[in-house]
């Protein structure tokens, strides 16, 4: 049924990225080690957890760090024996400093757990170029809609605005720009006429459970066969 449901909605991308970026295969013997960064209920996180744990994965998932405390992606994480750290703002008054320190913090956590690859999922912060640059190409995030369309916070909202008969869900790598990195894989929905900001948001959420988790199989494996459904 998963794959079924993929295949009737994937949409490839025009430039297949070719190889991984991570650095080296991982296997279910030695998998790539994640870290998953997150800032609410963690519905994708599970999504993720769930699958590195019911399969004979590649990846698994290190720590899961959380900008705010007593969100329930905590809990969830915790109930699936899943480490967790929270790193709030720190309260320091200039912006850029704050900013500044509060990813020195999430790098070290980074360094302390061996992460190899960091997931975004629902993570409500914009990182720095100097952060992004500093895991330049192991940082990979899911964006409610069909990419270069409709970036941004407000994606459904923006969706239903325009009118548009189509949205989805994009997998890409993180680079300095607003939704701007390089496309891995798509899933598409329709739009209809009676669709709400929420029933889209869930509409997609389905999607983004399932195809997330596959686009870390093939980043960690090198192996992006199980994303063409040709």
């Amino acid at each position: 049924m998963i794959v079924e449901a993929i295949i009737a909605n994937y949409r490839r991308p025009i430039n297949m990225p070719p190889t991984s970026t991570v650095g080296r295969i991982g296997t279910p013997r030695q998998p790539i080690r994640c870290a998953i960064l997150i800032s609410g209920s963690g519905s994708g996180m599970q999504a993720m957890l769930t699958h590195q744990q019911t399969t004979n994965c590649s990846h698994i998932t290190s720590v899961v760090i959380s900008n705010k405390a007593d969100v329930l992606g905590i809990d969830k994480a915790l109930a699936l024996n899943t480490p967790v750290e929270v790193i709030e703002l720190p309260a320091i008054l200039d912006k850029d400093e704050r900013r500044h320190q509060h990813e020195l913090m999430i790098d070290e956590t980074l360094h302390n757990y061996q992460v190899e690859l960091i997931i975004l999922s629902g993570y409500m912060r914009l990182l720095s170029i100097d952060f992004i640059d500093k895991w330049q190409g192991q940082i990979i995030n899911i964006h409610p809609s069909l990419l270069p369309d409709f970036p941004g916070a407000n994606a459904h909202r923006d969706v239903i605005s325009a009118g548009v008969k189509k949205s989805g869900c994009t997998v890409h790598y993180v680079d300095s720009g607003m939704d701007t990195g390089e496309i891995i894989a798509q899933c598409e929905v329709d739009v209809l006429p009676e669709d709400t900001e929420e029933t889209l948001s869930n509409k997609v959420k389905t999607f983004e459970h399932i195809l997330y988790p596959l686009v870390i199989d093939a980043v960690a494996t090198n192996d992006f066969s199980n994303l063409s459904f040709d």
